[in-house]
């Protein structure tokens, strides 16, 4: 079997690449930490991208890698990911911008019959919101929603109250439910890789610039240690990853667990990276000035996001023991 990407999927990822590199500078990121709107203007250069996630999860993987790898903040994800396939299974037709509020109290991604839907993503910036109810859901306009305060500031969380009697429940099948889920944990799954790999990548070329004791930081055993523990986590999640979204645009009946095991090792590489980046870049890496707290923050906030590598681990058991 053939891994390599075709050349329309590299065209894809160079394109996506090119267009987070120039138009998603963290001086962008750092001030939508003070001001959302700091990210509008470049809201429009994604538009016409969010229908990615109608087609091939290979495609939409691709290009959240590169949007994790400049910490792309925005509706985008929640949009593409979470919110067309949702509406794709409930037969209608999408918004330009949406979310779905999934976790209750437990803040587990099943669906609840809790009155709060907790981490609704983006929930204030989009037209629609899904909720997620036993056996259904509901499309709203925009909700009330109380903003979370979280580690990541370039991901905005919230909870809001279901508009319970206020609008009539969709049937949705539980299956396809999960199935929405399971492919959006893995996109978030790719965009937790390119977090990890822009890491990597800060970490090796500040232990090629760092000198101590008259030699580059980056010569001593114990660091090339550690570059190569953060390289070999990168790749396999990677490998995870892609194998996970190429077997759910095949259909395979391993997609189930293939999503699990992307999540699991996407969040083991993102917890490494960050916390080996931070020890390699020394007292620098700490400070507000440096962009690597950035890449930190989202690291470890998206490894929780959507389940724990822990979560998705237990999950993993009870399908293999079945």
């Amino acid at each position: 079997m053939d891994f390599a990407l075709t050349d329309d999927q590299q065209l894809l990822s160079d394109t996506a690449r090119s267009l987070f590199t120039n138009e998603y500078p963290l001086s962008v990121v750092r001030a939508h930490a003070d001001d959302p709107s700091a990210a509008d203007p470049l809201w429009k250069h994604l538009t016409e991208w969010v229908a990615l996630g109608d087609g091939p999860l290979v495609d939409l993987c691709l290009f959240l890698e590169e949007a994790g790898a400049v910490l792309a903040p925005g509706p985008f994800f929640a949009t593409a990911a979470l919110y067309r396939p949702v509406v794709a299974a409930l037969g209608r037709e999408p918004a330009a911008t949406g979310t779905v509020a999934v976790a209750g109290e437990s803040g587990e991604w099943v669906a609840s019959a809790d009155r709060v839907r907790r981490f609704v993503v983006e929930a204030d910036a989009v037209e629609e919101v899904v909720v997620v109810v036993p056996g259904g859901a509901i499309i709203t306009g925009p909700l009330p929603a109380r903003p979370v305060e979280t580690l990541d500031s370039t991901r905005r969380l919230f909870e809001l109250d279901v508009p319970m009697g206020e609008h009539a429940a969709l049937p949705l099948d539980p299956d396809a439910l999960t199935g929405c889920l399971e492919r959006a944990t893995v996109a978030l799954s790719a965009e937790l890789v390119g977090t990890a790999r822009r890491i990597l990548d800060m970490t090796v070329e500040y232990a090629k610039e760092r000198v101590q004791f008259d030699r580059p930081i980056g010569s001593f055993q114990a660091v090339q240690h550690k570059l190569a523990d953060m390289a070999l986590d990168v790749e396999r999640a990677t490998a995870a990853v892609y194998y996970a979204a190429m077997a759910f645009d095949a259909g395979d009946a391993d997609r189930h667990r293939a999503a699990h095991v992307a999540k699991a090792a996407a969040g083991r590489a993102a917890r490494r990276a960050a916390k080996d980046g931070i020890q390699i870049h020394g007292g620098i890496g700490y400070t507000w000035e440096h962009d690597l707290h950035l890449f930190m923050r989202r690291a470890y906030a998206s490894e929780f996001l959507m389940g724990s590598s822990d979560w998705h681990h237990e999950r993993l058991a009870g399908l293999l023991f079945d």
